[in-house]
């Protein structure tokens, strides 16, 4: 990933008839709020460009080979220099890239947008604006406050409460617009509330007024402050609100009484600690986003590849002679290693045959669909001992083969299992699941130092491998609220000591999230 605008050329060379660069709003931060034709410029980008309120979720959509580029603003070190990143949009133009230069909200309110369109044009460089989210509407949005309500407020005004210093005389008359419209949009007002708040009772706005104050608007971070005209900056001050806000002020801000939504998910502003494979970990991080918490990932399992090839060739050679009566998966690990060797070997789903298949989760059963396989057996709880139980209950198991593809170093119940009903088992080694050579630093620091709300454990070895990474810090894990997928993980988790606080009645990650869900409710 670059960091900072490498030195450019001279704007007025001519421009590559085959570079473009696309001026394309990222939204206010929720990163769904991106349009379709925003997030298509974004996956087929060469170069992104981007800024500092740009969701980070939102740059997974790009390419592996794209180059990323940071021009925004950080805390205490001010703001990159506008010209020199409107030289790095033609630079990286003229070398004939695709270039996406993405930017919070929309990039022509209040984004520089448009200066960065003017000197593209001026440099002879092809450009395409995509729209976006604007924080001025869906800022307020999401605290449950409309901008326009029939009877409340019928007109409203978009006003930046930082403008640029370097004008001799303010664009704003806030003695005009105090009164002007029903409701008024802050961007960037932060620092200048006091002096915005002043401006606006001298120009004839009741002090009763109803304001409210959103910091970092639309995210899990999102924070509220509501008061009047003449408390407001008291009550900011008091709450500690930093930017990026935006202020409304009108009588529109009295609906979010009855109306806000967005905090109050039951998982809102929750960090919570996720577990899985990185591959793995993107789905649960959209059911916990869903409900208002905050995702952070810690991978403390790596799926490495461990194929036993002389039992999985003599394995494959048996099926395909149709020599199994049944084929169990236990893992969706073990379903997609398992048919990649099929296929390797010019073999399909057609290569099962008659015999029967059991998966031991609705994903895992999922997933074989996907193949064009569909499971004949799904316990209804996803653990070894339920599948057991289910095959002895439906099935004559007695004198018939089956193969077992699944990781090493499995439980052993679901084969003692199988053979204690009289079948012949077969198991072959796939994969197995290890500590990661390398862990999100950011993340690991963070539990170690109680910033985090939820651990969830979806597997023993997810247990166990993080309780490994911490070595000596282990203890940080008894603070936070721990949920586990099944009883097996929450019996690993109690093996080692801690409190498993929430259990998963069904074993899939949507009911471990529906498990955090009631948790939360209650």
């Amino acid at each position: 990933m670059t960091r900072g605008v490498p030195p450019t050329s001279n704007l007025q060379s001519p421009a590559s008839a085959e570079g473009i660069v696309y001026l394309v709003g990222a939204g206010p931060g929720d990163p769904g709020l991106i349009t379709v034709a925003g997030l298509e410029r974004l996956r087929g980008a060469d170069v992104i460009v981007y800024d500092r309120l740009v969701s980070p979720r939102l740059l997974e959509h790009a390419r592996q080979d794209a180059d990323l580029v940071f021009v925004g603003k950080v805390a205490g070190k001010g703001a990159h220099n506008q010209a020199k990143i409107s030289e790095l949009l033609v630079e990286k133009a003229r070398q004939g890239k695709r270039v996406v230069r993405l930017k919070g909200g929309d990039p022509f309110v209040f984004g520089r947008g448009g200066e960065e369109a003017e000197a593209l044009r001026a440099a002879g460089v092809p450009f395409e604006v995509v729209p976006g989210v604007t924080s001025a509407a869906a800022v307020p949005a999401y605290a449950g406050i409309p901008v326009t309500h029939r009877g409340v407020a019928s007109s409203f005004a978009v006003v930046t409460g930082h403008e640029d210093p370097g004008k001799v005389e303010p664009a704003i008359d806030w003695g005009r617009l105090a009164t002007a419209v029903n409701t008024l949009v802050l961007l960037m007002g932060v620092k200048t509330l006091p002096e915005i708040v002043d401006k606006l009772v001298e120009g004839g706005r009741a002090t009763g007024t109803p304001v409210a104050v959103i910091q970092s608007g639309t995210t899990p971070d999102q924070r509220t402050v509501t008061g009047t005209l003449a408390d407001i900056v008291r009550r900011v001050q008091e709450a500690g609100l930093t930017p990026p806000a935006v202020t409304v002020v009108g009588e529109v801000v009295r609906l979010r009484e009855t109306l806000a939504w967005f905090e109050d998910r039951p998982l809102f502003g929750k960090r919570v600690l996720i577990t899985r494979t990185r591959r793995q970990a993107s789905a649960l991080a959209r059911l916990l986003a869903e409900e208002g918490a905050v995702p952070i990932e810690l991978p403390a399992i790596e799926i490495e590849a461990r194929i036993d090839t002389k039992g999985m060739a003599a394995a494959l050679q048996e099926l395909a002679q149709d020599r199994y009566d049944w084929l169990v998966f236990t893992s969706v690990n073990g379903v997609e290693i398992f048919m990649g060797g099929l296929w390797s070997v010019g073999l399909d789903a057609r290569a099962i045959g008659g015999a029967g298949v059991a998966a031991i989760g609705p994903e895992t059963a999922e997933l074989l669909l996907h193949w064009g396989i569909h499971a004949d057996v799904v316990p209804e709880r996803y653990v070894a001992e339920a599948l057991v139980e289910e095959l002895r209950r439906e099935f004559d198991l007695n004198g018939a083969r089956v193969l077992l593809p699944r990781a090493e170093g499995a439980r052993p119940e679901l084969i003692e299992g199988l053979r204690a009903l009289g079948a012949e088992v077969d198991e072959v080694t796939l994969y197995r699941a290890v500590v990661p050579k390398d862990v999100p630093a950011e993340a690991l620091s963070l539990l170690r130092e109680g910033g985090i709300d939820i651990v969830t454990f979806t597997s023993s070895s997810t247990v166990r491998n993080l309780a490994a990474l911490l070595g000596s810090d282990v203890e940080c894990l008894r603070k936070p609220l721990v949920a586990c997928i099944g009883p097996i993980t929450a019996q690993t988790a109690g093996e080692l000591g801690l409190r498993v606080d929430v259990e998963a009645s069904e074993h899939t990650i949507p009911g471990l999230v529906r498990a955090l869900r009631e948790w939360a409710s209650k």
